[in-house]
């Protein structure tokens, strides 16, 4: 025990006496001295870090008597870790056993200004969370480079939200530290949950060149099922469908994961650039109101591509109408430039590519290439019911808005909407609007 004691001073000795100068280690233990102590520059040694052997499972019980919920935090400031090459195997057995409240993260950067490159975290076993993130940034000023997670880890997983948004989920990185910055960054998310999210109003976090993947399945896989969660439940989801049952539908594809980029309260400053979602829930569900930009982003084969709220501004990005709608605008004085792309699921059970509400919002939707099956753009129409496709739209007025429909999509105009200019190359199947301004254009 004495040589152990003497060992670990030793080694946060040379840490701390190695501060502005570059120091390389290579263990999980020296990463989590390291993490505690400011000023640094740290390379770690590339190669995999099995985190099972820095901390055991017979040392879980003592972690949870200590509320010591965090594998490694990183307290420290105004450091630089270079962690290119570096993959941490996240046992989540561990993270199961160790049952931390709700909404815990296993890592933790909560130190300020510390730059992080090249890291990737990859979850391994069978163990589930309790709807905690792989990675929390309560910290602010940090960035972090090139850094991959990959998520698994979460019951139930293979359903995607038709039976809830509870249970144990399982997220990449939870963000609530202002003047973040993502660049390079991917999440790949095998688990119910979201790919990056804020909370608590965290202000100033630019996202760039950031990509998030999950995992999409059949409805008729789940209603073919003869055990399982769907069967048990005698398929009945959680919302009522168009057919007037809670029956899980036939014909669509269901994400297995939440939201690729998630919002919630207000994030003043927020910044999207080149970044990607494909496979998930949502690709960018921004409904903060608090004028989000997005610029040269993409969302494919999701459920929905854009979900977007008050003052957000939308430029030259692009999404398909695969599995569900391109765009939904539920704020106010939004503008909106969004290219449709031509992909659509060999099953075509998708009701709508846009549904827009609010006051004096501006929306632009061009085409690449042609569809084989219209859909129409709503007008005073909302997402429908937790956004679940198979759900039906509700109507909510619609006031002001200038829409330029350049693709050859028809447009439905309901009862709550007024006072709006269209201006549209497809047909104007519907209108029950009143002061509606319609200039149909030929198409080009």
């Amino acid at each position: 025990m004495f040589f152990r004691i003497v060992s670990a001073f030793l080694l946060l000795a040379g840490i701390a006496s190695a501060a502005g100068e570059p120091v390389t280690i290579s263990s999980l233990a020296e990463l989590a001295q390291a993490a505690a102590q400011s000023g640094q520059q740290v390379k770690v040694k590339p190669g995999t870090y099995r985190l099972a052997d820095f901390i055991s499972a017979d040392s879980i019980s003592e972690r949870r008597k200590k509320a010591q919920w965090q594998f490694i935090t990183f307290s420290g400031n105004d450091n630089t870790f270079d962690l290119s090459g570096v993959i941490i195997e996240l046992d989540t057995a561990l993270r199961e056993k160790l049952h931390a409240p709700i909404h815990t993260d296993e890592f933790l950067i909560s130190g300020k200004n510390n730059t992080f490159k090249g890291l990737t975290i990859t979850s391994i076993g069978k163990g589930t969370a309790f709807a905690g993130a792989v990675l929390g940034v309560t910290g602010q000023g940090n960035t972090l480079r090139g850094c991959t997670i990959h998520v698994e880890g979460s019951s139930p997983y293979g359903y995607g939200d038709l039976f809830g948004k509870g249970g144990r989920k399982h997220c990449g990185v939870h963000v609530t530290g202002s003047r973040s910055n993502f660049i390079g960054c991917r999440v790949f998310q095998k688990a119910f949950g979201h790919g990056f999210y804020l909370q608590e109003n965290c202000d100033d976090v630019l996202f760039e060149d950031c990509h998030v993947e999950g995992v999409m399945r059949r409805t008729d896989e789940m209603l073919a099922e003869t055990s399982g969660m769907a069967f048990e439940r005698k398929f009945m989801s959680e919302v009522m469908n168009r057919s007037g049952t809670k029956r899980i539908q036939p014909g669509y594809m269901k994400a297995l994961s939440e939201d690729a980029f998630r919002t919630y309260t207000t994030h003043k400053g927020l910044v999207f650039k080149n970044c990607s979602a494909k496979n998930m829930r949502g690709g960018f569900e921004l409904r903060t109101k608090t004028a989000p930009r997005l610029e040269n982003c993409s969302a494919t084969g999701c459920e929905r591509a854009f979900w977007i709220s008050s003052g957000a501004v939308v430029t030259q990005c692009r999404g398909d109408a695969q599995f569900g709608p391109l765009l939904y605008v539920e704020g106010d004085k939004a503008k909106v430039d969004v290219q449709l792309l031509p992909a659509e699921g060999d099953k075509v059970n998708v009701h709508d590519i846009a549904a827009i509400y609010g006051s004096d919002n501006e929306v632009t939707i061009t085409a690449k290439g042609s569809r084989a099956h219209p859909l129409p753009i709503l007008i005073g129409y909302t997402p429908p019911a937790m956004g679940e496709n198979a759900t039906a739209n509700g109507e909510r007025t619609a006031r002001g808005l200038i829409l330029h429909n350049e693709t050859t999509m028809p447009v439905v105009i309901g009862a709550r909407a007024e006072k709006c200019q269209v201006i549209t190359q497809g047909p104007v199947l519907e209108n029950k609007g009143k002061d509606i301004s319609i200039l149909q254009q030929k198409n080009q």
